[in-house]
């Protein structure tokens, strides 16, 4: 194995075994669901927070954002990854279509998300295996990212793998919404 392969190996591995077969079965209604009032969403345009968008839906947002950030859906956090983890990156250093928050297609069904990350998640994955050990030790020629492109990469493993923790959680949360008491020790 190269270098880069290792390091997507990492991924990989964590993509196959925890993250992805966590999130087969999702639901419409568990996509959208919101745990909280004022949660961040993926949302009809005109009925988002975010500002003027281009898009039939769009991402709820503020900037700044506000302190302390407020909750976000399994929708939010699965387009948080497609767009910024994955999709600025895929578009900066492996020549895919541009992505940005303002014009993003966001999926309206769960489903649809799921197929939108898969694309994204094999984009990456593929290009990351191409990189050389040169490729890895220098900044990218494109993008704003002025950091070794290993140090990239590993900041998107970690951002999948804390965000696919978070929309775990939030599954846990989901199927066990059945208003018993918590026992108190």
């Amino acid at each position: 194995m190269t270098r880069s392969e290792r390091i997507a190996d990492q991924l990989d591995r964590h993509w196959h075994k925890n993250l992805r077969p966590r999130l087969d079965g999702l639901a419409d209604e568990e996509y959208f669901w919101e745990p909280v009032r004022d949660c961040w969403s993926i949302r009809p345009r005109g009925t988002s927070a975010a500002p003027a968008v281009s898009g039939e839906w769009t991402m709820d947002y503020e900037s700044p954002a506000p302190e302390p950030a407020p909750v976000t859906t399994i929708a939010w956090r699965l387009a948080h990854i497609i767009v910024s983890c994955l999709g600025y990156r895929v578009a900066w250093h492996f020549g895919g279509q541009d992505v940005d928050y303002q014009t993003f297609a966001y999926a309206r069904t769960a489903d649809e998300a799921l197929k939108q990350l898969d694309e994204m998640y094999g984009r990456w994955h593929a290009g990351v295996c191409k990189l050389s050990d040169a490729d890895l030790e220098n900044p990218p020629a494109a993008g704003t990212e002025r950091f070794p492109m290993e140090g990239i990469v590993l900041h998107v493993n970690r951002e999948l793998i804390h965000h696919g923790a978070e929309i775990s959680l939030l599954r846990d949360l989901y199927r066990r919404q059945d208003g018993a008491v918590p026992r108190r020790i």
